[in-house]
């Protein structure tokens, strides 16, 4: 008989990542607090996400790996959405920023798989 894995830490890593962009971004709308409805996303956001972001390192993720794709991802989409919601501009050296965060993220992913396989021989 085989041991069934655990629950995934992915879904709720990536649920994580939206709400701690919704709270970003809410943070950004809420200019302040000239409009303080949007501070309870806020809170809520970053409450629900921290929270789930401890179900991802109980679910058995490293914490440096959850954590680098949760801050990473999170900027990544932070600054793509500010330039669609806000109007923000992301000059050519931002791109080349989120470019190596982006290819960072992918690294550290990578290099996690290939830690483990090493564990496992």
């Amino acid at each position: 008989m085989t041991a069934r894995p655990g629950p995934s830490a992915w879904p709720p890593l990536l649920i994580a990542i939206a709400l701690e962009v919704s709270a970003t971004l809410s943070l950004r709308a809420a200019e302040g607090f000239t409009h303080p409805l949007w501070l309870i996303v806020v809170v809520l956001g970053y409450t629900g996400s921290l929270w789930l972001l401890s179900v991802v390192l109980d679910r058995g993720m490293a914490v440096g790996v959850a954590y680098g794709i949760w801050s990473a991802i999170g900027v990544v989409l932070t600054a793509v959405l500010g330039t669609a919601l806000f109007g923000e501009v992301l000059g050519p050296v931002q791109i080349i920023g989120v470019g190596v965060i982006v290819i960072g993220v992918l690294l550290v992913e990578l290099g996690s798989h290939e830690r483990k396989t090493e564990v496992a021989s």
